[in-house]
């Protein structure tokens, strides 16, 4: 559940303060980011509770004051603030575009399109409303859930401008953004990942 847990850009990797030190060179290591410990409101579950990309971060609102500040000292940070507000679970994001969950409000669009710079759409994947769960995107590829629809693939191609797949972690989870973490350098996926599901990640997402 990498993409729970963490939450990465091209230079950072945000994790939990209780991560190993053994886990935390494997991420800087994959990833060529730097790791910052941190937390949302105490919660370790950083990656359902942040999302962002080269330009800025958004945060779940419940996250207090001392944690934004520390964030701040990395990346520009901003809260998400309505009553919608797990940015991990709720934005998929490259440094271009966003796709956010369909009930989002209009405050809400324009705080992360000012934060993190990029056009807002609102949409699903695979019929789930929590896209960055359900999605991955660098700026080379757009990995998505396995049932995501042709209809909800087209608005990803279009808002995105890059090829768009489906894909698997962990031996067939279809949450793909819960088990992999992947900037424009590198990724980390879950151990259970099989190598076609690899195959398939480092295809759609530039790697290879």
């Amino acid at each position: 559940m990498l993409g729970v847990f963490a939450s990465c850009t091209d230079n950072f990797v945000f994790v939990p303060y209780d991560t190993a030190e053994e886990s935390i060179g494997e991420l800087e290591e994959s990833l060529g980011a730097e790791a910052c410990r941190t937390s949302v409101s105490g919660s370790s579950i950083v990656g359902s509770l942040m999302r962002g990309n080269n330009n800025g971060m958004m945060v779940a609102g419940f996250v207090l004051e001392k944690e934004l500040r520390a964030i701040r000292k990395h990346i520009k940070a901003a809260r998400l603030t309505q009553e919608l507000n797990a940015a991990g679970n709720l934005i998929l994001a490259n440094d271009t575009a966003a796709l956010v969950h369909p009930d989002i409000s209009e405050k809400s669009i324009k705080i992360i399109q000012k934060t993190l710079g990029v056009e807002v759409k609102r949409g699903t994947l695979g019929g789930l409303k929590t896209v960055g769960m359900a999605g991955v995107a660098t700026n080379t590829g757009v990995l998505v859930h396995p049932k995501s629809s042709p209809a909800e693939i087209s608005l990803i191609e279009e808002l995105f401008k890059l090829p768009v797949d489906i894909g698997t972690v962990n031996f067939g989870s279809p949450l793909v953004g819960s088990g992999l973490l992947a900037n424009n350098k590198g990724y980390v996926v879950g151990e259970e990942t099989t190598s076609p599901e690899i195959s398939r990640i480092e295809d759609i997402l530039g790697y290879l």
